[in-house]
């Protein structure tokens, strides 16, 4: 996926969870934060921003920020980009070859997958989680308590029961990660639905991405330690 009309800044502060100030070309900006997670380790003070701007003029902010430096890796902060990279990459049949249809925000039962993949052996659920936290080049999901991530997890693991194949898919959004594991620490329920998935059939993904200010693109498989 790729973004347009990109101009970097310098983080100043982030008063809520929806806004940041940042200097771009000498003077204070606001703009809008694609990624109402904590972040706390990405927005420091000081940290180069990417933002992408919008001709909107219906807009309250004229840019959003997408993407930020950390220690010299670049990395994709938008909660809403690993949908979009995942979309078009199993559209290209790299998921799953043989793909016949794609469906995005699929319901099924009373859960909301991301996406309902088909071919010819019938349905395949997958659900999307974007990964941004990064210590030392473990990656963990997720960096705040997530009840609706355990619900879909659970939802995947009554399709499996039900015949249906389903996974979860982390987007890890930076590159040259060198293992993922669920975030125990910050939320055990998540970790334990996971690994309960798992054990029931459910397909569990890490893949990195290629992430430029302008695009972040899925490129590998990264070693699931669950």
């Amino acid at each position: 996926m790729r973004y347009h009309s990109i101009e970097k800044a310098r983080f100043l502060a982030r008063p809520n969870r929806f806004i940041a100030h940042v200097e771009l070309e000498g003077r204070t900006e606001v703009c809008h934060v694609k990624n109402t997670g904590r972040c706390r380790e990405l927005l420091v003070p000081g940290v180069a921003v990417y933002l992408e701007r919008s001709d909107n003029p219906a807009r309250k902010t004229k840019y959003d920020l997408v993407a930020v430096e950390k220690n010299g890796l670049l990395i994709n902060m938008d909660a809403q980009a690993p949908n979009k990279a995942f979309g078009e990459w199993a559209a290209a049949g790299k998921f799953l070859p043989g793909l016949t249809a794609i469906r995005p925000e699929f319901t099924w039962e009373d859960s909301r997958f991301d996406f309902l993949l088909e071919d010819s052996c019938g349905k395949y659920f997958v659900e999307v989680k974007g990964v941004t936290l990064e210590e030392n080049g473990e990656v963990r999901f997720p960096d705040a308590p997530t009840e609706r991530g355990v619900k879909h997890l659970r939802g995947l693991q009554r399709a499996v029961e039900q015949g249906h194949r389903a996974a979860v898919f982390f987007v890890i959004q930076m590159k040259g990660a060198s293992s993922f594991r669920p975030n125990d620490v910050t939320h055990p329920a998540f970790g334990e639905a996971l690994r309960a998935a798992a054990r029931a059939g459910v397909g569990v993904f890490a893949w990195d991405c290629l992430v430029t200010p302008e695009s972040l693109e899925i490129d590998a498989p990264v070693p699931v330690a669950l």
